[in-house]
């Protein structure tokens, strides 16, 4: 055993070849509110992998959930992470980054957390890290997926990120039905990033860490539930 990561929600152990994420409690939660969160993410989380075994979309096969434990296994994906070797090849991973998100949206799943670190290449690319991931038609989540991948890849491959994004729009293009909608909307999307104040931008690229479903496992809008959290936080105080 092996612990290969840490995040804000996460701890993830590798045991040979799977990988154990553990969604781990949160003090500064109510214990119940806490444990609904967690049991919800882990059950969203599974789904997802599920849906993308079916939809062949490359992503590690899920190969257990336990929602009492909050723990999920899967497969473990070996390879190298796409952030390392993307200038060495940005026309074809982009090209591969560009479909390969097309093909989520085409299928309504907002991965909600799109950088180059939660890409591994071996034979192709595969999409981890599905923690924060939700379904949803709406055009507007499409886009802003969009955006948090633009905003990701000027902040870790600003030298290349102007060539490598219309790629990755021309291929999106090819696996989306819905795509001109999407980018119609990501123009908006980014004219009200520039009209927004410099602090607002921490609030915008943390959207994610606050989306959440309801206890009826029907997703929650990012801006209602962070409104909701930072309410919640605010009152325990």
């Amino acid at each position: 055993m092996q612990v290969i990561g840490q995040g804000a929600e996460a701890i993830l152990t590798r045991i040979n070849e799977t990988v154990l994420k553990e969604r781990i409690p949160k003090s500064y939660r109510l214990q119940e509110l806490d444990q609904k969160l967690r049991q919800s993410r882990t059950r969203r989380e599974a789904k997802i992998l599920e849906k993308l075994n079916t939809l062949n979309i490359p992503a590690p096969k899920l190969l257990s959930v336990d929602d009492k434990k909050m723990q999920i296994t899967m497969q473990h994906i070996n390879g190298q992470i796409v952030k390392d070797i993307l200038n060495k090849q940005p026309e074809k991973l982009s090209w591969e980054i560009g479909s390969l998100v097309g093909k989520l949206h085409a299928n309504n799943i907002i991965h909600n957390d799109l950088t180059t670190s939660n890409m591994i290449f071996s034979d192709k690319i595969t999409l981890i890290d599905f923690g924060l991931s939700f379904v949803s038609p709406k055009i507007e989540d499409k886009a802003v997926d969009l955006h948090l991948l633009r905003q990701a890849l000027e902040s870790k491959h600003h030298e290349i990120s102007e060539s490598c994004f219309p790629t990755i729009i021309n291929a999106y293009k090819q696996t989306n039905p819905e795509a001109e909608k999407v980018l119609e909307q990501l123009n908006k999307v980014e004219k009200r990033g520039r009209n927004k104040k410099p602090n607002s931008k921490r609030i915008q690229e943390g959207v994610g860490f606050f989306e959440v479903e309801n206890t009826a496992d029907t997703k929650v809008s990012p801006s209602t539930t962070m409104a909701n959290e930072v309410a919640f936080s605010t009152n325990k105080k």
